[in-house]
């Protein structure tokens, strides 16, 4: 039998190009290596360089040099810079950067850059202490919130830090962008511009007994679960992005109970149907501040059942809809900004939906958006 014939079986070869003449004509671009390292509670590490005209911050990272991969510089630049040894984990992202980009300063001439963004975890306290700067190369670092950082990054290396750090949080595959935009789907983190925020209330212990009668309960959240062990959680848009918090909200006076508080605010908030609430525990707010300085109360933690999710709709005490997510416990902790704190909470929640639902362990996926449609649950 005869082999089919391709269409390119008909083109005649090019005539071979002379070595150095192929190796002209072949694209160049500069590589550039740089980490995403946070603290304990999420907060990106950034660096000032002294050689920038602009003031800008930049993530720690470096030129990878001839014949080095991108992989070591990384960990070099992250010894020379931080005094850190810290192996990268995964390429969380790779940018291409066209040579006419309007970040690119003045009188640079750059054919182009492919840059490699590494997860290089997190910093434990000992760790950030430790850190050293090269003084004649980085004036000072500060670990920050995403939206506060981007305010110090060009607007081309803060869309990259973002992607990069919401693949690390979503657990998505790595993202590939070019001049700071997504090439491939854009994941729902960076759909809905949500961002991490660090909340130091959450450095306070989660108290596992009933609330004393003294403190007021002037809030109710919950960690919301679906049949297969994910937990929802809502994220606020706003316009410096949206903030991600567990369904619930402050207990009003026409609220009997604070369960009745979580009913109807994950009601509003993300259409979702709840049983079986149990508290897990308080925390303690010494102040009250948020609410008018009403003093010492306690803010209640929560474990639910979902038995159904129905169409998105807009929050009636914002004006505007919610995002829907679908998370592990421990990515929702990450996203929180809650900590070491916030990670065990997620650790008792998500034990606690075992023993008394008999739910499993979410596997670690990726970060989902529920359907503005809704979901059926099993």
């Amino acid at each position: 039998m005869t082999s089919p014939v391709s269409p390119s079986d008909h083109v005649s070869p090019r005539t071979a190009l002379p070595a150095a003449q192929y190796a002209a004509s072949r694209h160049a671009a500069w590589l550039g290596a740089a980490a995403i390292i946070t603290d304990e509670v999420g907060r990106v590490l950034l660096v000032r360089p002294t050689y920038r005209e602009d003031g800008s911050w930049l993530l720690p990272g470096g030129v990878v040099e001839p014949g080095e991969h991108p992989h070591i510089t990384c960990r070099r630049e992250i010894t020379e810079e931080l005094g850190l040894d810290l192996p990268p984990s995964a390429v969380l992202a790779v940018h291409s950067f066209s040579p006419h980009h309007p970040d690119l300063q003045a009188g640079t001439h750059c054919p182009g850059e492919v840059r490699f963004v590494f997860d290089a975890g997190a910093l434990t306290p000992a760790q950030a202490k430790a850190i050293r700067l090269p003084r004649e190369e980085l004036s000072e670092y500060a670990f920050l919130e995403t939206r506060d950082a981007v305010q110090r990054l060009r607007p081309v290396d803060g869309q990259i830090m973002l992607a990069a750090y919401r693949a690390r949080l979503g657990n998505t595959a790595t993202a590939h962008l070019a001049d700071g935009r997504h090439i491939l789907d854009v994941p729902a983190l960076d759909r809905h511009d949500v961002h991490v925020r660090y909340r130091p209330l959450w450095d306070s212990p989660l108290h596992c007994g009933p609330v004393p009668e003294r403190l007021p309960v002037q809030q109710a959240w919950a960690w919301c679960f679906i049949p297969d062990g994910q937990v929802v959680l809502v994220a606020d848009p706003g316009p410096r992005g949206a903030l991600p918090m567990l369904p619930g909200g402050t207990v009003e006076s026409t609220d009997a109970t604070p369960e009745d508080t979580l009913h109807r605010e994950a009601a509003e908030e993300a259409q979702l149907t709840l049983a079986d609430p149990v508290r897990l525990g308080w925390v303690l707010d010494e102040t009250g501040e948020v609410y008018g300085g009403v003093g010492p109360n306690a803010r209640l933690r929560l474990a639910a059942r979902v038995t159904a999710i129905g169409p998105a709709a807009v929050d009636p005490a914002t004006g505007r809809p919610f995002a829907r997510l679908l998370t592990t416990p421990a990515q929702a902790a990450a996203l929180l900004g809650w900590g070491p704190p916030g990670a065990r909470q997620a650790q008792l929640a998500a034990e606690t939906a075992r023993e008394r639902w008999g739910l499993p362990n979410a596997s670690c996926g990726a970060i989902k958006e529920i359907p503005a449609e809704g979901m059926r649950l099993s």
